[in-house]
């Protein structure tokens, strides 16, 4: 084995290994699990038993079980980020979680440095990974959210003008579209059976999803509320204009690819040239490890390369 490969390391990208392969068999089963679920969910919902009352029963078990935590910084936003999700756990487990993701870091990182440094290296990662894990679910529950959004309006102005009333339009749009739409309109016909007025009912929605459209929505329904017209025609024209967004944003998207390439490449470059240069010649930088400005420089590539990362990314990244 060269000199320049450390044991260690090999062990900790061994144990990274093993823990994605058993993330990703967790979420393989969870899958399953959640895909039968919402099978029989959806059974429940055709056949008008009382088993399509459980979310909502079971979302206020979870609002009360939490209700007793003290109010710490950053609780409301935590609580918001875990309900646009759409997992089904609460601060109590998510925090169970990350004291244990904590502990397993910080004691495989001891093996290699100090106690202090493996110690506050372990909370980091273990408060960072499970937020950035639950932003990927929002951004992936609203993105799903947003395309099917569209055809839930279509769906309300159908029924709409078939006469229905707006409640049984709702009902109808539960049960026609997958998750999460589906599962989302329930919820509103579950509360308007409650005895919440319509545009409360929105507004949960607008919390409960937090998708950059509903607002639209959701100011359409208060205003149709609230002064009367034609919610039918209402609704029509804010479907044209979801649509017309949507395609605006796939256009503005695709004429930013190669800005994204490119921003992709020229960050992965000098990890690149450090692998191959490390591996073709371990002196190069082998012999400069203990020098006492290595770290100053290292420091400010790093900070440089921030930089760069963040105007390339306010470069492609466009809000439409």
């Amino acid at each position: 084995m060269p000199d320049w490969i450390d044991p260690f390391w090999i062990f900790a990208l061994s144990l990274f290994g093993l823990a994605a392969i058993a993330v990703d068999a967790a979420l393989a089963l969870f899958a399953v699990t959640d895909g039968r679920q919402r099978i029989n969910r959806r059974l429940a919902t055709l056949d008008g038993s009382g088993a399509s009352h459980a979310p909502v029963a079971r979302l206020r078990r979870q609002r009360a079980s939490a209700d007793g935590w003290v109010d710490l910084p950053g609780r409301a936003a935590m609580e918001k980020l875990l309900l646009q999700s759409g997992v089904s756990f609460g601060l109590q487990s998510l925090a169970a979680g990350a004291v244990f993701v904590s502990v397993a870091c910080a004691g495989a990182l001891s093996l290699k440095l100090e106690l202090p440094a493996a110690i506050g290296v372990g909370i980091v990662i273990g408060i960072g990974l499970p937020i950035a894990a639950l932003k990927f679910l929002r951004a992936r529950r609203q993105r799903k959210f947003g395309e099917q959004f569209p055809e839930a309006i279509d769906i309300l102005v159908r029924s709409l003008r078939a006469g229905h009333p707006i409640a049984a339009a709702i009902k109808t749009t539960a049960r026609e579209l997958p998750e999460p739409a589906g599962r989302e309109f329930m919820k509103i016909e579950e509360e308007l059976t409650y005895g919440l007025d319509l545009e409360t009912a929105m507004r949960n929605l607008q919390q409960r999803v937090g998708q950059e459209d509903l607002p639209l929505f959701v100011t359409s329904i208060s205003i149709q509320t609230q002064s009367g017209g034609n919610l039918t025609e209402i609704l029509n024209n804010l479907s044209g204009t979801i649509r017309q967004r949507i395609k605006l944003h796939r256009k503005v998207r695709a004429l930013t690819s190669e800005g994204r390439a490119s921003a992709l490449i020229l960050g992965a470059v000098p990890f690149v040239i450090f692998g191959v240069l490390n591996y073709m010649a371990p002196d190069f930088y082998g012999s400069q490890w203990g020098h006492p400005w290595m770290k100053i420089g290292l420091t400010g590539a790093a900070i440089w390369m921030s930089i760069g990362f963040m105007t390339m990314r306010k470069m492609i990244n466009f809000k439409v």
